[in-house]
């Protein structure tokens, strides 16, 4: 069989994903197949009706700018109504969206090609100046959080109108996923090289029509939106709905079509209503208990194997997460993420553990370990379940349960042992770059290792992809054996929707929600 029967078998839906994907294997061609698996395969998706979201987070001092996106209510009512250069699909890679394509010959010089034809809100063409303003936008004399992903960026210049040349200070093969950071919206250029940062005018599949910071957002289709095959409801209502509870009574009463972060206590109630249908899907997000390796005891790397193999994470995982979420293993490279190296997995062994206490001459260790809510829900119980864990192995952990007000100024990154989370990062160069290089502004654990940050230079560079997934398994086993953090789960996105409400069943775990791309990629029954 040839491959485009196959595929035209698949969208046809007379074979079912899991036989495509074989298929495609056994022909050679994962790749071709990973650009359509996302289309559907079964119900085609139907147009009309509005999605009511409620989003448990917003603030009333959100903004429209790009460059102040930071809560997940603003960060949804972004992908609904603007587009990037390029986004995450469900396989982790990076896909292009505004951008047709791009090129690279050293990973240095990208040469980005604008899509043609594509209108913003207010029917101006998307073009190299747009991008250009957009970037400049978190560049230089700005508060953006973009700011420092772009100063490897030493310049950006058109060539012609649809062509913008970037060119880096140095080699990242990532550089894609950089350009495509959710802060960095295209918006048009007002003329002068700048953008209305304010206005609510992108180029994404929905309009704004009323915008009220923290509270509400309500749009509507974009009537020339350039994806023919998304984009599907007629209109988009994003609220926010800070308290679990009524976020969840919302959706059993029928006032929204659509929650996020359904609280895990009442998961299993919720799942018995006729109305609701519950979900979930493994993303980058995790938990932590980041030890400071310029502290003693935490100096040795011998106590931290033992506090590592202290701790019996499946049962952490289902206290904690009620089993919903991916046992970690010293590891921050998220199973969702296309490096992430399948190494043997750490198991509770207090035996063991004791043996390397002895090694470090430390039998009878007593360490404090700082926690508390605010560092992720259920932290304080998981750190008095690490308690009980490490007495086994003759270690006493004394709980401190620091106060939530001041938690980050004070006791992460200050306190030698605490508990903390991360959201993650679309790539392993990113999340290793963001926390564990030896001079990243955020590396908790203020842990160095030469080869580990001299492959972390050379992956970025890389462009074979089997080279770097080689290079990326080597530093997550320098991590999980030598590093000063203990990662004991992978928390999923879980999210509850109307029966009424369908997508075609493949999710990207990049963001919550269909990596946030619920409103473009989802539709009714």
């Amino acid at each position: 069989m040839k491959y485009n029967e196959l595929e035209r078998l698949f969208l046809e839906r007379r074979i079912s994903r899991r036989q495509f994907l074989a298929g495609a294997a056994a022909l050679g061609a994962t790749t071709l197949a990973a650009g359509v698996i996302g289309k559907p395969a079964f119900a085609a998706p139907k147009k009309g009706g509005r999605l009511r979201v409620a989003i448990g987070h917003g603030s009333t001092t959100d903004s429209l700018d790009p460059a102040t996106y930071e809560n997940d209510h603003i960060i949804s009512t972004n992908f609904t109504f603007n587009n990037h250069l390029g986004e995450v699909i469900e396989t982790g890679e990076i896909g292009p969206e505004l951008a047709e394509n791009w090129e690279t010959d050293d990973a240095k010089t990208w040469v980005i090609n604008v899509r043609k034809g594509v209108e913003f809100h207010n029917g101006k063409e998307v073009t190299a100046d747009d991008v250009i303003a957009s970037f400049n936008h978190h560049r230089g004399e700005t508060k953006s959080p973009a700011r420092s992903l772009l100063e490897q960026v030493d310049s950006i210049e058109k060539d012609g109108k649809y062509r913008v040349v970037f060119k880096l200070n140095a080699a990242n093969a990532d550089f894609m996923y950089v350009a495509s950071d959710y802060h960095i919206a295209i918006q048009p250029d007002t003329g002068d090289g700048t953008i209305d940062a304010t206005a609510g005018i992108g180029a994404g599949p929905y309009v704004i029509e009323h915008w009220e910071p923290g509270e509400r957002a309500f749009l509507k289709r974009h009537p020339n939106y350039w994806k023919s095959d998304r984009a599907h409801f007629d209109e988009v209502e994003i609220l926010s709905i800070i308290d679990a509870s009524a976020r969840t009574n919302a959706l059993i009463t029928d006032e929204v079509d659509l929650i996020d972060r359904v609280d895990l206590k009442t998961v299993n109630l919720l799942k018995q209503r006729p109305n609701a249908k519950v979900e979930e899907v493994v993303g980058f997000r995790h938990y932590t208990f980041p030890m400071r390796t310029d502290t003693a005891p935490f100096d040795d790397n011998n106590i931290r194997m033992a506090l590592k193999l202290s701790l019996d994470r499946e049962q952490v995982l289902n206290s904690v997460l009620r089993g919903h979420g991916r046992i970690g293993n010293d590891n921050p490279i998220s199973p969702s993420n296309r490096f992430h190296a399948d190494l043997e997995q750490r198991t509770y062994d207090p035996e063991k553990a004791k043996w390397h206490l002895k090694k470090a001459g430390a039998e009878g260790l007593k360490v404090d370990l700082s926690a508390a809510d605010a560092a992720f829900p259920g932290a304080v119980d998981a750190a008095v379940l690490y308690k009980e864990h490490a007495a086994r192995a003759g270690i006493t952990i004394n709980v401190v349960r620091e106060p939530d007000d001041g938690y980050w100024s004070d006791v992460w990154m200050n306190k030698p042992w605490c508990a903390c989370y991360w959201s993650g990062r679309a790539t392993a160069d990113w999340m290793f770059t963001t926390a564990y290089a030896a001079d990243a502004d955020w590396n908790d654990t203020f842990w160095k290792h030469d080869r580990f940050n001299k492959l972390l230079k050379e992956a970025r560079a890389e462009l074979d992809q089997e080279k770097r997934a080689e290079m990326y398994a080597e530093m997550q086993s320098i991590v999980r054996d030598d590093g000063g953090v203990v990662v004991p789960m992978f928390a999923n996105y879980v999210f509850a929707t109307s029966k009424s409400v369908r997508h075609d069943g493949t999710l990207a775990g990049n963001w919550n929600l269909d990596g946030m791309k619920f409103a473009e990629r989802w539709w009714f029954a």
